[in-house]
């Protein structure tokens, strides 16, 4: 009888444990099912409102197809690509490096919204850009290489890219928090030697005391090269002060942002003028 009754214990406790177990499954598959719902929901709320400034993007709802993962992928890592018998084509920078978070950060130069401010006139160049000539124009100066194909994969997937992150934005032209702050610029020429002081104070632990960059495991520029031959060249924007001192103002030190910066209008001028005071590449003048 005892032998029984602790065989019938053994029974209830193992039905017990099965029972809080299978309960246990079952409201996690609820709670599960319930979250994503949430999150269909959220997602779907997300992609029908409608963006007027840059600050309202949420990557979450952002929904990739494969032509735009490639492109983003190029975006953050452009040095992985478009190399000539083996060789690089240009720089070693990557399009992220000055259009941060992929593109998507305010005033940091972002993607969103370029579908429906392109073509534009440039005034740089004194005619129509299209989108696609806009991004070659990056190429041949900001990463020193060449233009691409328009009807290349790489193109298309940049381009696709650009257009899912714009897929809310519905406003023809500028939308807030495209491009660079604004900034006083101060009635004086750049002070290199001011700039130079600011530049070891508060830029020299991620770019480097002479300005070569800092790279990740990966061989990445996490940091770019500011001057040198593998950085932008003499006819990219950054190589204009006020371009630079812009683009330094809203973003430098890592992690700045516009409506939080560290550096006065005046430090962003002065460190902009010592950084464009040293060598760099010479772009060619047979193309964009």
């Amino acid at each position: 009888m005892k032998g029984n009754k602790a065989l019938f214990e053994v029974y209830i406790l193992t039905g017990l444990v099965c029972l809080v177990f299978g309960a246990t499954i079952i409201w996690y598959i609820i709670e599960f099912t319930n979250q994503k719902e949430i999150s269909v929901k959220e997602q779907q709320k997300s992609k029908n409102i409608e963006i007027t400034d840059v600050g309202q993007f949420k990557k979450k709802s952002m929904i990739h197809d494969e032509l735009s993962e490639y492109g983003e992928q190029i975006v953050k890592y452009t040095s992985n690509y478009f190399y000539k018998n083996n060789e690089k084509i240009g720089n070693h920078l990557n399009c992220e490096n000055c259009h941060i978070d992929a593109g998507t950060k305010p005033f940091a130069a972002p993607f969103i919204g370029l579908i429906k401010v392109y073509p534009l006139f440039s005034e740089r160049l004194n005619r129509m850009e299209s989108l696609e000539d806009r991004i070659n124009d990056c190429f041949e100066r900001s990463m020193n290489a060449e233009a691409i194909d328009k009807n290349s994969l790489e193109m298309k997937a940049i381009v696709a890219y650009i257009s899912k992150l714009s897929h809310n934005v519905k406003k023809e032209g500028r939308i807030k928090g495209q491009g660079l702050v604004e900034i006083q610029i101060p009635d004086r020429k750049a002070d290199p030697q001011h700039g130079k002081i600011i530049y070891n104070n508060q830029c020299s632990a991620c770019h480097g005391m002479n300005g070569q960059g800092t790279k990740d495991t990966n061989n990445q520029y996490t940091y770019p090269p500011l001057w040198g031959n593998d950085t932008y060249n003499n006819g990219a924007g950054m190589a204009q002060v006020v371009t630079a001192a812009r683009f330094i103002k809203g973003n430098m030190p890592f992690g700045t942002t516009f409506n939080k910066p560290v550096l006065t209008d005046e430090q962003a001028y002065d460190v902009a003028g010592y950084i464009n005071s040293f060598s760099r590449p010479i772009k060619k003048e047979n193309k964009h």
